[in-house]
């Protein structure tokens, strides 16, 4: 017989029809990168016919057993990665890529959306605590690091709700009659009893204020609500060896700068990788060591030894901080000439400077996605100026103005211009002699 379950309904498509009442609504399907298997089906096989445009004219309800037409109705589906949708699925749907909001862009939503609904829910009014705009900034960019506003949106809630305690301490000492009075005598306690309760009415229909309203949220009462700032704009502090250089990624959750760690020791020329890397990023930390050691000569880079061959009687260790965060990609190949580069010459990367872009063993410099994304992540931490690669000029266009405005961009077609953008002074290049031969 065909499948039966005990309490079985029409499927969740056929009941929102039924529910809205017409054959064209909009579908959401919220996370559908999350999606899972169980003993009554898989989610995701079931939504390969209701996408698809050449099926869903016919789609059947196990439960109805009667086709009905999909073709009119139009099906948004939300997701944090793409990586774990199924292959089949993903074919199926048009990818529409949405980029984290700029600093502007969060100080108006939480102004016009956020503060308001907090205020709401604590019981606040405007005229018992101010926020100003720079108080938002500075929540913003030392209490979180986001593409988006779920965190801006606690520490505001945080915020209302250690006002929410002083408004109503302040509130139930105005309304506190006063001892001494009070205890002066049977006639006087009556006297005062009767005024006390109508100054408690008054005050409860009124709600006076206590004299220090409203309440301004500034950088120090900050730090005493929400502690010590967790982020600080200035990351020169980590860059103040050799061997370290800054590299941007992207993440589901937006835009990250990435620091990049390198050291050496007497060893037998191995190298090791850490911090939880993918076979991608593995095979871009040997193509760099690889065109390092055969342009060695060139930049004048040498070991502790003084041998151009950078990996003998050496070891080398490049890490990744962050090891419990799963990282992989191309994009980081520059990040790490220039990480290498800084170890075996003994300088320097500048300290406002960040980087992206693929590289290739001729030292070229290929494009890399998620631009916007790593731009705002970079302008977030307080970085002035961004290298990446001369392709990816077009993506520019896409970050918005005062952005682009409060950085400087440089271009690079080949390694040659990165390491020369990357290190103060440029990075020095012994040239080419080309030997002639006598033809007499």
């Amino acid at each position: 017989h065909r499948r039966t379950y005990v309490g079985s309904m029409p499927g969740r498509i056929i009941n929102g029809l039924k529910t809205v009442g017409v054959n064209n609504p909009v579908f959401l399907l919220d996370e559908v990168d999350k999606l899972g298997k169980s003993l009554q089906g898989d989610p995701a096989a079931a939504l390969l016919e209701v996408l698809d445009p050449e099926q869903n004219h016919s789609f059947t309800d196990h439960y109805l057993n009667v086709a009905f037409d999909l073709s009119q109705v139009l099906f948004i589906a939300t997701a944090n990665t793409t990586a774990t949708i199924p292959p089949a699925l993903l074919d199926r749907m048009e990818i529409i890529q949405v980029p984290g909001y700029t600093q502007e862009e969060k100080i108006e939503i939480a102004h016009r959306h956020l503060i308001p609904k907090q205020l709401e829910q604590h019981g606040l009014t405007p005229q018992q605590i101010q926020i100003p705009q720079v108080t938002t900034l500075d929540i913003i960019t030392r209490y979180t690091r986001e593409a988006g506003v779920r965190s801006l949106d606690r520490k505001l809630g945080a915020i209302c709700r250690a006002v929410a305690v002083k408004v109503a301490e302040g509130q139930h000492k105005e309304t506190k009659p006063d001892r001494a009075e009070v205890g002066e005598g049977e006639d006087c306690k009556e006297h005062v009893t009767e005024d006390t309760k109508t100054e408690s009415i008054s005050d409860t229909a009124d709600l006076a204020l206590p004299p220090e309203m409203p309440i301004l949220i500034d950088f120090h009462a900050l730090k005493d609500i929400l502690g010590p700032p967790m982020y600080e704009m200035e990351v020169s502090e980590r860059l103040s060896q050799p061997g370290v250089a800054i590299g941007l990624a992207w993440t589901p959750l937006g835009g990250e700068i990435m620091f990049v760690e390198a050291s050496r020791m007497d060893g037998e020329g191995q190298l090791t990788l850490t911090g939880q890397l993918g076979d991608v990023m593995k095979e871009s930390a040997h193509l760099a060591i690889s065109w390092l050691r055969s342009n060695a000569k060139r930049y004048q880079l040498t070991n502790a030894s003084g041998s151009f061959d950078l990996l003998d009687n050496t070891d080398i260790h490049l890490h990744f901080p962050a090891g419990a965060v799963t990282k992989d990609g191309p994009s980081a190949g520059v990040t790490i000439v220039t990480c290498l580069a800084s170890l075996f010459s003994g300088r320097l990367v500048c300290s406002d400077v960040a980087m992206t872009g693929e590289i290739t063993l001729r030292g070229l410099v290929l494009p890399v996605g998620g631009i916007k994304d790593k731009v705002l992540a970079a302008h977030r931490a307080g970085l002035k100026r961004i290298i990446i690669p001369q392709r990816n000029e077009k993506d520019l266009e896409e970050i918005a103005v005062n952005v682009r405005q409060d950085l400087t961009f440089v271009l690079a077609s080949c390694l040659d211009e990165v390491l020369n953008a990357a290190f103060d002074g440029g990075f020095a290049v012994k040239p080419r002699v080309e030997r002639l031969n006598s033809k007499l």
